[in-house]
This record gives structure tokens, sequence and C-alpha cells, in this order.
């Protein structure tokens, strides 16, 4: 059994935001997969299914960005999931529009989300996608940011890397991490963009 959460705000005011591109990931993997988020329980929208020849769990937590853990954490103990099996699927303000990158633990990154979640588990040895949202406009509140609707060519920017953001999990579930980390940390995120993005630690809240 493997869980794989979505990060993002619950509500119809937070769907086209940059902040929930963890939501919209898993919306992606359910149109091609059927695998769908849409049975309440307890502090989450869940569905499972068959994902790649592994039963997965997919979970959007309905508890807001700040306290996704609580969510997690709920859902960890009741799939007896152990966090290294865990894929968590998040924006990342620190990485440019088009990037994705695959890391096998670490530090939340100031990403408020990340943060629950590592709280709420006493632990960061869990599987994350971080998605680029930025970098975020000069002058600009990061909070204001991350909440504004996306504009047409970050939709277009985003929808393509929650594509291969959903190949990246098939990858993970078949082939594990480290062949993830390698097809898609390296991928060119676009034509007027380095390939060579330096992965950070830092994040949104």
């Amino acid at each position: 059994m493997r869980l794989i959460v979505g990060l993002g705000n619950p509500g119809p005011k937070y769907v086209w935001t940059p902040h929930n591109l963890g939501f919209l990931t898993l919306d992606q993997l359910a149109e091609r997969t059927g695998i769908r988020a849409g049975l309440t329980m307890g502090k989450a929208r869940v569905g499972q299914g068959n994902l790649a020849g592994t039963e997965v769990v997919v979970a959007k937590p309905l508890t807001y960005m700040n306290a996704s853990g609580l969510a997690v954490r709920d859902l960890v103990k009741r799939f007896r999931v152990n966090p290294a099996e865990m894929i968590v699927i998040a924006d990342d303000a620190a990485l440019p529009w088009g990037t994705m990158r695959i890391r096998e633990r670490g530090s939340a990154g100031g990403h408020n989300g990340l943060k629950s979640v590592i709280g709420a588990l006493g632990d960061d040895e869990f599987i994350r996608i971080r998605l680029g949202i930025g970098p975020v406009e000069p002058g600009m509140d990061l909070a204001d940011y991350v909440l504004q609707p996306m504009t047409d060519e970050q939709l277009e920017q985003a929808a393509e890397t929650m594509d291969r953001a959903v190949e990246a999990i098939e990858v993970i579930l078949t082939q594990g991490t480290a062949a993830a980390m390698n097809r898609f940390n390296r991928r060119a995120p676009g034509p007027n963009q380095s390939p060579d993005v330096e992965d950070s630690e830092s994040g949104t809240n």
C-alpha cells in the first residue's frame, strides 16, 4: 500500500491558485487512472485503486495547507503506511515554473504544508515531489502570490509539469525513487530556462 498526498487548500476560491498544484496533480492522476479522491474519510478526501501494479490511496487534506499534517497523520495510521512509502506533492516558489524536483527526505524548506506534515509525523523521511511556481514578483508578499489565480501562461506550464509529476509517480512505484530522480530532476523546464536549476530547500508558505 502506498499513500499519495497532494497538498492544497479546499474550496472553490483556491482551486486554480499556485498553492493548489498538489490537489491539481491528483486531479491529473485521476484523469489518467480513474483513481479519484472523492470519498470523505476523516480529515481528507480519499480514493483507492491500483496504480502500476501497486495498491494506492490518494488523498487531499481538508484541513487547509497549514494543518495538512493532521490529515496525513490520520491517514498514515488508518492505512498503516510507513512514511517512507508515502509520496507528497507540493508547490515550491524557489523553483521556476515548469520545474519539478523529487526528494526522498529533507526539511520543509519554508513550506507550511510540508512543515505541518513533518511535525505531525515526527519524521521527514518521506518522498516529496515539488513543483515550481517561482519566482515571486519583486515586492509581492509570498502568501498573496501563492493564493492568487494562476495566469493563462502559468496554467499551461503547470499542466505540463503536473503531467510529468504523474509520470514520476508511476516511475517511483515501478522503478524506485532514485530512477525517478535521475529521469525527472534533470529535465529542462522550458525553452527560456536553464535545465541546470539548482535544487533548493526553500519553499512556499
